[in-house]
């Protein structure tokens, strides 16, 4: 019975988690409309959403979460450096081409999102064939290097996280 009331539990809860975030406001109203959303949305969407993700290591994304809020607050820093004190004409900006070893659509797109959100950094297209990444960098004096970062850093996390 729950599982055909609620098809996706975590979206559900972070459903529930983001609702209370947006709202700001711990009463008893503002639980009832979670639970009301995080109901209906999953339910309403199932159909798009044939296959539940499949997280191997729900510790894992935890830290994996933790690191990019980490991630976010160091390249904030590095952004705000750049653009106050580095001179226009030393500043790289650069076109970056990731490639993929991940399968999981899931996982492909949690990286997309990682690199958009980490200031400095941005996902702009996936190859056709969904084995590559375009990624533009404020400043990346060697684009591999950027690249293998995001490699190690980011993707071998979510390949242990989903697969």
């Amino acid at each position: 019975m729950l599982k055909r009331l609620y098809p996706h539990p975590y979206l559900s809860l972070t459903l529930v988690a983001l609702w209370f975030l947006l709202v700001n406001d711990w009463k008893l109203g503002s639980l009832v409309m979670a639970v009301i959303l995080a109901t209906i949305l999953p339910l309403v969407t199932s159909a798009w959403w044939p296959d539940r993700p499949r997280i191997r290591h729900p510790l894992r994304l935890a830290s994996y979460t933790a690191l990019v809020f980490w991630d976010i607050i160091v390249a904030n820093f590095q952004v705000a450096y750049v653009i106050l004190f580095v001179p226009r004409d030393k500043i790289r900006s650069c076109w970056i081409t990731v490639p993929l070893d991940l399968d999981s659509p899931e996982a492909i797109s949690l990286l997309a999102g990682t690199i958009t959100m980490t200031p400095g950094t941005l996902s702009s297209d996936m190859s056709a064939c969904g084995r590559a990444l375009l990624i533009h960098a404020l400043n990346a004096p060697h684009p591999d290097t950027v690249r293998d970062q995001i490699k190690s850093r980011y993707e071998a996390r979510l390949k242990r996280i989903f697969e």
